[in-house]
């Protein structure tokens, strides 16, 4: 009978009608975006060597393999609507929880879809030529039109995640075979894999590096945002979380050792579009429209998975009276949060229009690995608060697992500190501006 519930859902609740393999595409299919296209180029400038180029590739996948570890047994353990932020309410309380919620409607989330919806828009002008206005409402077409799916259901969400993963998944196995297979002489960058300049200091250069490859996995917590609607979550939701966060590791060890086998690394380093170039050398002429469609394939999946996960963290938060109370209603209908889903459309839709939510975007975007940090180190937490709570999956290596990525994570924010400071301390004062709105939200609980 409770499973017959949990997939029928209630109005207070959310239906559960996402498989193992639905929970695995919207995994891997958030991640892919445009990353592994543009990030390349940026990481050779900084690492002009083979080996420490797929070094940084691998360290940043393992750091992403080292959080979903850790975080599948918080969600197992709290199966429900939210992730993270209910992670972190469980484990530090109702105000970090409502900081990152806070964080995450202003710019982190929202402006991952804008920031999409805008590179959406600049491949399409690939073939059709767009003024500035075009350019800007296409965008915005794009956000509703996804807003609109996913407030239909479910469902609906996960089957066009499902179908651009499987499409920008067998685009990415393409261009890499293609490669291999019709340039039969690599370009000469495995043969001195460790050789680096004379004076060159490793450190910076892989520091810098590290935050581009971090940038491209970013999102592979976001899964744990609808464990409220996935079936059997203690089973499904780490199985699908760690696989496809490792699928993704795969895909972009691929792709890069693609790049470098068809491209030098001072091409690398003068060619931005490292992808199309490397495909033309398979490909010939039809490489750039090939790339073209495959960006713009792989920008629309993960900017639909970031529609669909995102306002289930709002719908927590109203349900726990941190939000507006209509966030927190599911359809009777629908059975979806659509006063969450049509929210966070409307904002994405502002933050597009108005231009300049990049720069603020970059204030904050910093601030996600304190809460990644903070969110893993709860797995400590709630060890020593609810010792005998039931942990159908548990983080294996405990604890000097989540403890490496804690103090890897710890280093990631003080180093951004480092070496941007007014951008971090805008994103450090940004936050603290959501202090005064939860006590507000405290005081008047009936908004």
């Amino acid at each position: 009978m409770a499973a017959s519930q949990d997939a029928i859902g209630t109005a207070n609740s959310l239906p559960r009608r996402l498989g193992f393999w639905d929970a695995f595409f919207l995994g891997v299919g958030t991640v892919i975006g445009s990353g592994v296209f543009l990030t390349p180029h940026t990481i050779a400038q900084l690492l002009p060597s083979a080996g420490w180029i797929l070094v940084v590739w691998v360290v940043a996948g393992l750091l992403s393999i080292m959080g979903a570890l850790s975080i599948a047994e918080l969600g197992a353990m709290y199966p429900e609507a939210g992730g993270l932020y209910v992670y972190l309410r469980e484990a530090f309380g109702r105000l970090p929880a409502f900081l990152y919620g806070w964080a995450l409607f202003l710019i982190i989330h929202t402006g991952s879809a804008a920031t999409l919806a805008v590179a959406f828009n600049i491949y399409v002008a690939y073939f059709i030529p767009l003024t500035y206005l075009q350019a800007k409402l296409i965008s915005v077409a794009l956000i509703v039109g996804l807003t609109v799916v996913n407030c239909l259901g479910i469902r609906y969400g996960a089957a066009i995640s499902n179908l651009f993963t499987v499409l920008k998944v067998g685009a990415l196995l393409f261009m890499a075979s293609s490669i291999f297979v019709r340039i039969p002489q690599d370009a000469g960058n495995f043969h001195n894999m460790w050789q680096l300049p004379d004076g060159f200091s490793l450190l910076t250069g892989v520091g810098g590096a590290m935050i581009g490859a971090l940038w491209a996995y970013e999102g592979w917590h976001i899964l744990s945002f609808a464990t409220g609607e996935i079936r059997n979550p203690q089973k499904n939701f780490p199985a699908a979380l760690i696989a496809s966060t490792m699928a993704v590791i795969f895909l972009y060890l691929m792709a890069n050792i693609a790049y470098m086998h068809a491209l030098s690394l001072p091409e690398m380093q003068i060619y931005e579009e490292g992808a199309a170039r490397s495909s033309e050398r398979a490909l010939g002429g039809i490489s750039g429209s090939f790339i073209a469609i495959t960006i713009m394939v792989s920008i629309f999946g993960a900017c639909n998975g970031t529609i669909l996960s995102g306002p289930r963290v709002f719908f927590a938060m109203a349900r726990d009276g941190l939000f507006f109370k209509s966030l927190g209603r599911v359809h009777p209908v629908l059975q979806t949060p659509v006063g969450a889903i049509v929210a966070q459309g409307v904002w994405a839709s502002v933050l597009v229009m108005a231009g300049n939510f990049q720069q603020l975007f970059s204030y904050v975007v910093f601030g996600g690995w304190i809460f990644y940090g903070l969110s893993v180190l709860g797995v400590i937490s709630l060890r020593r608060k609810e010792p005998d709570k039931p942990r159908p999956y548990r983080t294996p290596l405990y604890p000097w697992l989540p403890l490496m990525f804690v103090l890897m994570a710890g280093f990631l924010v003080v180093n951004s500190l480092w070496n941007s400071p007014v951008s971090s301390l805008f994103g450090l004062a940004f936050l603290i501006c959501g202090v005064p709105v939860y006590w507000l939200k405290q005081k008047f609980p009936d908004v």
